[in-house]
């Protein structure tokens, strides 16, 4: 495969886990705590919403845009996208908001679940359908736009299907194995590898796309073609490395008594 081929297959990789670890949290604590049948009647929703999405998403990109106008289209959105993560990614590195912490999350669904009541009609637990419903379907979204984006922009929808279909079941498997939520992933780590992913992406197919303006209306070239790719990835690296230098919050120094 390609270095564009591999970059696609893990980003979407990556990206897959993270939001799907969040999913998994949301859906673990509501069966745990209320109705496992009604979770699971939302996830089996939200999963057929997904793939309806999914489809008319992809349609729509694949027939209505020319090659160049796909990529421009994409890749701002997809540098738009890397950008709020990295952004996120950023703040967490220098200390201005709070790690992500899926044991917290957890605790917090589960206290809304016990305090919700009964919301219940002809045997069917609504707070836990709709919580779980929402809760797959949001992260859901974010995956097949990725998915959706990557495979396209890149030409190679197989290897972005596989790729998400791979994290989707390995947080399932490991979800079901450890029966609570997946706060040993490291979570933060790998949002910050996907923002650079998104960045880095979005930065090559957006001056691909950006051949639409000109007389050919075909996409232009990067020097060194899809290595370019790895260059753009390590400047935004080195770029968010900076802002975080920049923002890191100063120590605070306590003063000591004169003498000791």
């Amino acid at each position: 495969m390609t270095a564009a081929a591999w970059g696609l297959g893990a980003a979407v990789l990556l990206a897959s886990i993270v939001e799907m670890v969040e999913a998994l949290t949301i859906v673990m604590a509501m069966g745990m705590t209320r109705s496992w049948r009604s979770t699971l009647m939302g996830v089996a929703a939200a999963l057929v919403a997904l793939a309806a999405f999914t489809a008319a998403a992809g349609y729509a990109l694949a027939t209505w845009l020319p090659e160049a106008a796909l990529q421009l289209a994409i890749g701002a959105l997809l540098l738009i996208f890397g950008l709020q993560w990295l952004r996120k990614a950023i703040l967490r590195s220098s200390g201005r908001k709070a790690m992500h912490d899926e044991d917290q999350i957890f605790a917090k669904e589960v206290a809304a679940a016990r305090s919700a009541g009964e919301v219940s009609a002809k045997g069917l637990d609504w707070f836990s359908f709709m919580i779980s419903f929402k809760g797959v379907f949001l992260e859901g979204v974010e995956v097949v736009f990725i998915v959706i984006t990557f495979g396209l922009s890149a030409g190679n929808m197989p290897v972005a299907i596989a790729a998400a279909v791979v994290g989707v079941l390995l947080v399932l498997v490991v979800g079901i194995a450890v029966r609570g939520p997946l706060s040993k992933v490291p979570e933060n780590t790998l949002k910050y590898g996907v923002g650079l992913l998104l960045a880095g992406f979005g930065t090559y197919w957006s001056v691909e796309g950006l051949g639409i303006f000109t007389g050919s209306r075909e996409s232009l070239e990067w020097p060194g073609a899809d290595l370019a790719i790895l260059v753009l990835i390590a400047a935004w690296y080195g770029l968010s490395r900076l802002m975080v230098r920049a923002l890191r919050r100063p120590s605070v120094v306590v003063p000591t008594a004169s003498g000791s």
